[in-house]
């Protein structure tokens, strides 16, 4: 099993709210987490960074994750600590008012892979060359096109395309999407808007199979050609290849 993750602040943004990492822990567990802020003067990089460590603070502290009941109490558990937190931060801090954060996660054990969201960065899977897109995103043009309001083709250029509809940050209480996976996959990709903005399924398909890119390559590729295109958002992805009996090897 291979892993390799990267953040780039893009070519537009003058500075980066992203957050991205990839954890193992003792029994081998992998807990993959992007986390993309939003907020003013710098506060957005504050509750990505806030959500990131919290919770990859949380996963350093067990030695195994249990159950897969166990998985989901145990993240939408620390999401909502985490949102407290942001919570207080942007009370005891008058400039951080309405900063938050997206969230995806994917938590793979021997046993089952699930992923859960906030937001619209995005959880996909590798399976047998294709990239299929397992989390939905929470924006108002999604719910319209869940309504039969929009065509997924017109969504793709509506001026409210980016309007979020839930957030870390944005209200009292959260709970995660959460989607259980089936194991028999190739990898998992998990990023920010700033990638899926600017490079469709197809695209970012052709750079993850090029058999003569090592993992690294793969994804420095990926950011690579966001920028090209215009590098409009921070971009970050976290990329896990699993062998085909979803072990390590």
């Amino acid at each position: 099993m291979k892993s390799f993750y990267l953040t780039d602040t893009g070519r537009v943004r003058t500075h980066n709210e992203d957050s991205v990492t990839i954890l193992k822990n003792a029994n081998n567990e992998y807990l993959m987490i992007v986390c993309d802020g939003m907020g003013g003067h710098r506060k957005g990089e504050v509750a990505s960074s806030m959500a990131i460590t919290a919770l990859g603070s949380r996963f350093n502290k067990i030695s195994s994750i249990g159950s897969k009941l166990d998985a989901v109490n145990w993240l939408n558990d620390s999401v909502n600590e985490i949102n407290k937190s942001i919570l207080e931060y942007a009370n005891n801090n008058p400039d951080s008012v309405g900063m938050g954060t997206t969230i995806v996660v994917a938590l793979l054990t021997h046993d089952y892979l699930i992923f859960g969201n906030i937001g619209d960065s995005s959880g996909f899977v590798m399976k047998k060359g294709q990239l299929h897109k397992v989390t939905k995103d929470h924006t108002l043009v999604n719910l319209l096109v869940q309504a039969g309001n929009l065509t997924e083709e017109e969504a793709k250029f509506h001026p409210k395309k980016n309007v979020l509809m839930k957030a870390l940050g944005a209200a009292s209480s959260v709970e995660l999407d959460i989607f259980d996976v089936d194991m028999t996959i190739d990898a998992i990709l998990l990023c920010s808007d700033g990638l899926t903005n600017m490079m469709s399924n197809e695209q970012i398909e052709k750079v993850l199979n090029d058999p003569e890119l090592e993992i690294e390559e793969k994804v420095s590729k990926l950011i690579r050609k966001c920028n090209a295109r215009g590098g409009t958002d921070n971009i970050s992805i976290a990329y896990l290849v699993i062998n085909e009996r979803g072990h390590e090897e």
